[in-house]
């Protein structure tokens, strides 16, 4: 491709170093230099008098020294990432001579650099010019040439001068014009001369072998450089720029002109070219403008190339000839003969880019972009710009590969408004599959990519989003949601199978598909926790259109032998004149729930036991496939069993299949006792509600299975639910039965009163009366609420009224009060009992007047003995001691209790008298009466005491006395 044709740029700026004077300053025109080279931090330069010199960034000059004694410095070379500087001398009268520089190590001194090594180079004492100078990178080897055709390459240790050896390598009849080593896994020396280009080994197993010709035309002297990062040598011609390696010609560029100076920095090939020659073209115009035109025509051109990317990243004329380049600190100089030096400084990558933008060459910009390894974020704007561009121009297809390419730093709603047209909703459609690709979408993309292909209705479209292989790349919950809102129902429901979204598997058969056997038959291919959710949440509704399936899950389930099913894939052939017989069976068994279920989605835990086979040679037979249900032992997988009673309210109008449940899990032996008292319990419920719904034989039936439930006293079921069960639901022999296990008898008698079963209320009566003798009370209070319950009574009444009266179960006066509440008890009914009542309380008032009489008989006679004791004198009469029987002497002691006694049978303490002393014999009757007239003061003042009496006491007036004679009102126990 010729250079013409390439886009042209000014990606440098240029600016010319303006170079200070004073002491430390350097003219580097070329009347005072001879070489001017670049390092890796200073600029070397030598200078008249074999003197080097060393420039800073401020291009003043830090250190200088005398390098060589003759000749002139016209080749210098530091080693990159080292301190080691060659300089090479030459004077035609002498043999050139190399040194080199430790620019590190300082000569105490003289205080400049220290040389290492000193050599004469030898071109066989031919006195030549040196026209090419190179080295290797580990400074093991140097190659020189010469004017007269020869290459002279000297080996050796430069750095610890331990010799050398010198060898003359090459000899042509062409003067050299250039020398670079390529050093790989062996080293190779590129040489050129005016009419070839060749290669020569210098180690390796080709080493010595005569130099391979690798181009027939040579370069001028500076036209060749080294491509360090291909180890390629680039060459210019008056026709061309061109790569060679060891084995030819890589690639050329046509570019017409003469050359005179080439080099590389970094990707770009820098070129300079000299003034025009074409003198015949040029003469007249010399002639017309004079000096201004002859200026004019003897300007140098300088060009940076990129070949990589094929663009001239910048092109000027230069008013002089130039005389080197070199590149340091990140910038190119240029140095012209009359020591003018300019820095070509390279714009930022996004100057660059904006410079490209505004001449839309985004193709350019994003091989630019890829070349440098700019950074995704970087790149992809630089997409998402061309993609504008092209959006704006109409082509809608090529922009969207641009955007797709710029996806992942793409804000997606700017490139989503775009393509809203209906127009354009394929290529909307492209965009938001790439977005799921890149796990870049978000619900609303996962939806409007949905509502496209509905829109198009393209099935085929959306069954490949959804069933594409590899990670999830958008929203499940948005996708399911989109397919069941679209009536894409199946597709739902594969998806949802597909990621084990087994919830919302069921949810889609049940709620949506209506497919109600299926839903049942793909819960019980789950494992237990996965299942338990899902037949507990459509639990009703599968009871509803699968009864007695849905029901035998719950069984299973709650105690506790639930086991997956899986299912095997038979693979039959049938041959096909059978199709209406033995297929058609097939037909029919492919309609079951499993077959259609099987059909829609892919089942838990199925396994293909038979593959599929190929068809027959003859096509005489076809294959189908069966789905078998298979349950094995070792499908049991350990689950915690929740309590039967949260399963309750699966079964709300299903009371036949509660039934079935309660019982069997009440035949389970894995039901804990705590559940199995609920379950009695709601049983016993259940058989009430089947009995009050149900008539005749139906209804005693299920009575006697509620009755033959609580008649057991090994079944543990809650007496209170019972009862209360029992009074809602009318079953009086319930209520009946465990108020008699619990002892409540008068709620058995209360029960019959309520009902107004005289009869039965009378059998409790008898039954339960010696032990509850308060029924009889209750009995004649409802033996006498009715004239209908007295008449049925008959003679019972008479029995009540006398077991009160013997047992005093009721006061008289109550009795009365009880059957004058209403108009139904006679005078007749109770005059009998009247009259004893009458005759037994006159016996008694009797008895009391006579107990009376005693009482005061007695105590007048106590009184008066004691006012004999208090006025008149008593005599004693007794003779003998009434402790020891003996006669008595003196000292006597006479008691007038009549009781005398020996003193000394008295045992009187020493220092007591005679008249403290209490008769033995009345001593312990008067302590007790002491003691018992002691309790009943203190008594007396305990008020409490007295109120507690009165209100557990029968007999109130009774107890008053009782206490009126513990002096409970005496005004000294007030007073206390």
């Amino acid at each position: 491709m010729a250079l013409t044709s390439w886009k042209s740029f000014r990606f440098f700026d240029v600016s010319q170093v303006r170079l200070q004077d004073g002491e430390a300053s350097v003219a580097l025109d070329q009347s005072n230099t001879h070489c001017v080279a670049a390092g890796a931090q200073y600029i070397f330069v030598s200078t008249n008098g074999g003197i080097v010199q060393l420039l800073d960034q401020n291009f003043k000059s830090t250190r200088s020294w005398k390098a060589h004694e003759r000749g002139d410095v016209n080749h210098i070379s530091q080693i990159p990432s080292t301190s080691y500087l060659l300089t090479l001398a030459e004077d035609l009268s002498h043999e050139p001579e190399l040194k080199v520089w430790n620019l590190d190590q300082i000569e105490k001194r003289t205080g400049h650099p220290k040389c290492l090594c000193t050599l004469t180079v030898q071109n066989g004492r031919k006195n030549f010019p040196i026209t090419a100078f190179t080295v290797t990178s580990d400074l093991t080897q140097l190659a020189v040439g010469f004017g007269n055709g020869a290459v002279t390459v000297v080996r050796g240790d430069f750095v610890h001068d331990r010799g050398t050896k010198q060898r003359t390598v090459f000899e042509s009849e062409e003067p050299i014009t250039g020398l670079e080593f390529r050093e790989a896994n062996t080293t190779a020396l590129y040489i050129a001369t005016t009419a070839r280009v060749l290669a020569l080994a210098i180690t390796g197993n080709r080493q010595g072998t005569p130099a391979r010709t690798l181009d027939e035309n040579g370069c001028d002297v500076a036209c060749m450089t080294l491509d360090p990062e291909l180890n390629e040598i680039v060459i210019a011609r008056d026709d061309a720029i061109y790569t060679y390696n060891t084995r030819g010609k890589a690639a050329s560029y046509a570019y017409e002109g003469a050359k005179k100076l080439i080099s590389v920095s970094k990707d770009y090939v820098l070129l300079v070219s000299p003034p025009g020659n074409n003198l015949g073209r040029s003469a007249p115009l010399r002639a017309f403008g004079g000096a201004q035109a002859t200026e004019i025509f003897n300007t140098s051109t300088f060009t940076i190339l990129n070949t990589d990317l094929k663009f001239l990243a910048h092109q000027e004329s230069l008013p002089s000839q130039v005389r080197t380049l070199f590149s340091i600190w990140g910038d190119i100089y240029l140095l012209t003969i009359d020591g003018k030096l300019f820095r070509y400084h390279e714009k930022t990558f996004q100057q660059k880019l904006d410079i490209l933008y505004q001449r839309n060459l985004f193709v350019l910009a994003i091989s630019m972009a890829r070349k440098y390894n700019v950074d995704a974020v970087q790149q992809n704007v630089i997409y998402r710009k061309y993609g504008d561009f092209l959006y704006h121009k109409g082509e809608y297809d090529i922009a969207m590969q641009q955007y797709l390419r710029a996806i992942d730093n793409t804000e997606p709603s700017q490139i989503i408004r775009k393509f809203l047209d209906h127009q354009r909703i394929q290529n909307l459609i492209e965009y938001l599959e790439e977005l799921h690709e890149h796990h870049k979408a978000t619900s609303n993309h996962t939806t409007l990519l949905l509502n496209c292909y509905a829109k198009l209705k393209d099935v085929d479209k959306l069954e490949q989003f959804i069933r594409q292989p590899g990670d999830l790349t958008f929203d499940l919950d948005t996708a399911i949601l989109m397919c069941r809102q679209g009536g894409y129902y199946d597709q739902a429901a594969f998806l949802a199978r597909r990621h084990n979204e087994h919830g919302l598997v069921v949810d889609i058969l049940v709620e949506n598909l209506k497919k109600y056997a299926e839903a049942l038959a793909y819960v019980v291919r789950l494992e237990p926790k996965e299942a338990y959710p899902n037949f507990m949440k459509y639990g009703t509704v599968l009871l509803e259109h699968c009864s007695g399936d849905a029901t035998q899950l719950f069984i299973d389930y709650f105690t506790g032998v639930f086991r997956p099913k899986k299912d095997a894939v038979i693979v039959q052939e049938v041959p096909v004149q059978q199709e209406s017989g033995r297929f058609g069976n097939m037909a029919q068994t492919a309609q079951s729930a499993v077959q259609n279920l099987a059909a829609l989605i892919p089942l838990p835990y199925m396994s293909t036991s038979t593959a599929q086979p190929p068809p027959s040679a003859d096509g005489q037979k076809q294959t189908i496939n069966q789905v078998i249900e298979t349950t094995t032992e070792a499908d049991f997988i350990p689950y915690e069993v929740p309590k039967p009673r949260v399963a309750f309210s699966a079964f709300i109008d299903h009371a036949d299949e509660f039934i079935v449940f309660l019982e069997s899990c009440i035949a389970s032996q894995d039901v804990s006792d705590e559940s199995k008292t609920d379950l009695y319990t709601t049983l016993f419920e259940m058989y009430l509600h089947k009995a009050t719904t149900t008539e005749k034989e139906e209804k005693s039936d299920w009575e006697r299975k509620a009755k033959s439930l609580i008649e057991s006293k090994q079944i543990p079921i809650d007496t209170a639910n019972v009862l209360l069960l029992s009074d809602l639901e009318k079953f009086r022999e319930g209520t009946i039965l465990v108020s008699e296990r619990q002892g409540l008898r008068f709620d058995v008698f209360r029960s019959y009163t309520a009902a107004q079963d005289t009869q039965g209320a009378i059998r409790a009566l008898h039954k339960y009366g010696p032990e509850e003798p308060q029924l009889y009370p209750a009995a004649l209070a409802y033996f006498t609420s009715s004239p209908e319950i007295l008449d049925e009574a008959g003679s019972e009444v008479e029995a009540v009224l006398q077991k009160i009266d013997e047992d005093g179960l009721m006061a008289p006066l109550q009795v009365i009060q009880t059957l004058s509440s209403n108009a139904v008890a006679t005078m007749g009914l109770v005059k009998k009992y009247l009259s004893s009542t009458v005759e037994r309380e006159r016996a008694e008032i009797a008895a009391n007047r006579r107990l009376i009489s005693s009482y005061r008989a007695d105590t007048t006679q106590k009184l008066s003995e004691i006012e004999e004791l208090a006025t008149k004198p008593t005599s004693f009469s007794a003779t003998r001691c009434s402790t020891c029987g003996m006669t008595l002497d003196l000292p006597t002691v006479h008691f007038l209790c009549k009781h005398s006694f020996h003193q000394r049978c008295l045992n009187i303490p020493d220092g007591h008298a005679a008249d403290d002393v209490e008769c033995p014999i009345c001593s312990p009757q008067n302590q007790t009466v002491r003691q018992i007239r002691r309790a009943q003061e203190e008594s007396a003042t305990r008020h409490e005491l007295f109120a507690d009496a009165l209100n557990r006491s029968s007999d109130k007036f009774g107890t008053i006395s009782d206490w009126l004679g513990r002096g409970v009102m005496d005004v000294k126990a007030g007073g206390e």
